[in-house]
C-alpha cells in the first residue's frame, strides 16, 4: 500500500480552519512517485472581463477567471469544465481573511496553473479526455458557486452564482456551444458544485450534445460527529445564511426541507436529471478531519493519531468510521440505480483522486477488482459499461494511496 508524507501539513491545517474549511487538499505537497508522461503543462489564467458589468466578481470585487487549454484533433468539439474546490467561508471573518488569498481574489491567483490528471493533455496520463478542450474554473466566492448577496460594511460579495453563469456565457462564446459532448467535474467544494449545476449545465446546450457530470469527493455527509454533534451542519448553516445562497438550490428540496439540507448534496441527489457519476472515498480524510473528528468535537484529542494515519485508528475508531461508510453506502443506494449514473466508492483514506495524476491513471493507481478510477469515468461516459463500484470495507484495499500526514492535528 503505497502512502504520502505531507510536508508542513501542521501550519497549513491551522490556517485552513481559521480560515473556514480552505484547505484544498489536491495542492498539498508530496513526497512521492508520481507518473510522469514528459513535459508539464501549464496554462495561464484568463479573467472574465465581461464579469464586472455583469456584478460576477469575487470576494473581494476582482474580476473571476479560468484556465482553458484548447483540443485538439477528434477532441476539438468536445468540452471537460472543471469547477475548482477549496472550502468555504461562513461568517464575516472568514470571508474577509479569504478575500486576501487566491480563494477569495484573482490578484493573488497563480498566472498559471499546472494540468495533471483529468486535465493532462497526454494520453497516457489521460486516455479519454487528453486532446478535449479543458477548463479550469477558478474558485473565489466560497460558496460552490452559489451564493447571491453583498455585504456593504464588509465590502464582501457573494455573487457565486453571478461567476458560474458569467463563466458558462464566456466558455460559450469561445466555442463551447459548438460542443458534441461535454463533462462537467469538481473536487470537494467543486465536486458540490459540479451536482447542484449539473442540470443547468445540461440546459445550456441543445438536445444533441451529450452531456454528464462527474462529483469527486463531493459528497459531505450531513454525518454526527464523535461528539454526537451535526458539526458540518452548523457550518453549512452559517454558509448558506450569510452567503444567500438558498435562492440557488433545487425549489424540489427546499420546498421541503430547511436549505442548508438541500445544501448537502445527499438530499438533491434524486432531483438531477443529468448522468452523474460519484467519485469517493468512503473514508473522506477532509470528512474524518474536519466534520467528524474535529478539533472542536474532540478537545482531549483522542483522535489525533487516527486523523494522522490510518494505520493507528483503534478498533472503536474504525468502528466508527465503517458506520461513516455504511452512511455514505445508504445515500447513494437509490442514486446507483439508475442505468445512467456512475459510482466510483473506494475504501481508501483519501480527498480528490481525479486532480492528481497518480490516483487518477498510472501504473500503481487505486483499482477495485482490478479497474482503475480512469478507466471507470471512462467506460462510464462513453458507455462502454455500467460502472457501479463499491469497494469492500477497510483494509481490505491494497492499492490505496492513503494520505498519511506529518505533524500534529
Amino acid at each position: 500500500m503505497k502512502t504520502f508524507w505531507v510536508l508542513g501539513f501542521v501550519s497549513l491545517l491551522l490556517a485552513g480552519c481559521a480560515r473556514g474549511y480552505d484547505l484544498n487538499w489536491t495542492e498539498v505537497v508530496y513526497d512521492g512517485e508520481v507518473a510522469v508522461g514528459g513535459p508539464p503543462l501549464f496554462v495561464p489564467l484568463t479573467l472574465i472581463q465581461s464579469a464586472a458589468a455583469k456584478g460576477a466578481v469575487c470576494l473581494d470585487g476582482s474580476l473571476p477567471g479560468y484556465h482553458l487549454h484548447r483540443g485538439f484533433g477528434y477532441g476539438a468539439n468536445s468540452w471537460l469544465v472543471q469547477l475548482e474546490g477549496g472550502g468555504w467561508c461562513s461568517d464575516i471573518r472568514m470571508c474577509l481573511y479569504r478575500k486576501k488569498t487566491r480563494r477569495g481574489s484573482s490578484y493573488y491567483m497563480e498566472k498559471q496553473l499546472q494540468f495533471t490528471g483529468i486535465l493532462s493533455d497526454k494520453p497516457e496520463e489521460n486516455p479519454d479526455f487528453y486532446n478535449w478542450n479543458r477548463v479550469k474554473i477558478r474558485y473565489c466566492d466560497g460558496a460552490s458557486f452559489l451564493g447571491e448577496g453583498y455585504n456593504m460594511a464588509a465590502g464582501l460579495f457573494f455573487r457565486g452564482q453571478r461567476i458560474w453563469l458569467a463563466a458558462m456565457e464566456d466558455l460559450m462564446s469561445k466555442g463551447m456551444r459548438d460542443a458534441k459532448q461535454a463533462l462537467l467535474t469538481g473536487c470537494s467544494a467543486g465536486g458540490l458544485a459540479a451536482i447542484h449545476h449539473c442540470d443547468g449545465f445540461h440546459a445550456l446546450f441543445p438536445a444533441s450534445t451529450k452531456i454528464k457530470c462527474l462529483a469527486d469527493a463531493g459528497l459531505f455527509l450531513d454525518a454526527v460527529d464523535v461528539a454526537g454533534r451535526r458539526t458540518l451542519r452548523s457550518f453549512f448553516g452559517g454558509l448558506v445564511n450569510l452567503q444567500g445562497v438558498s435562492r440557488n438550490l433545487p425549489r424540489t428540496c427546499t420546498s421541503h426541507l430547511n436549505p442548508t439540507l438541500c445544501f448537502f448534496p445527499q438530499n438533491v441527489l434524486s432531483t438531477v436529471q443529468t448522468p452523474l457519476f460519484l467519485l469517493n472515498s468512503a473514508y473522506d480524510v477532509w470528512q474524518l478531519q474536519e466534520s467528524l473528528a474535529s478539533k472542536a468535537a474532540d478537545p482531549h484529542g483522542y483522535w489525533q493519531d487516527c486523523n494522522m494515519n490510518n494505520a493507528k485508528c483503534k478498533t472503536g475508531q474504525i468502528q466508527f468510521l465503517q458506520g461513516f461508510r455504511n452512511q455514505m453506502l445508504n445515500c447513494v443506494e437509490k442514486f446507483s440505480l439508475s442505468s445512467k449514473n456512475g459510482l466510483f466508492i473506494n475504501s481508501c483514506f483519501a480527498h480528490c483522486q481525479s486532480e492528481r495524476q497518480d490516483t487518477w491513471f498510472g501504473n500503481s493507481s487505486p483499482a477495485v477488482s482490478n479497474k482503475g478510477i480512469a478507466k471507470s469515468v471512462g467506460d462510464w461516459y462513453f458507455d462502454r459499461s455500467q460502472v457501479k463500484i463499491i469497494d469492500c470495507p477497510y483494509p481490505c484495499d491494497r492499492t490505496c494511496h492513503n494520505l498519511v500526514f506529518n505533524g500534529r492535528h
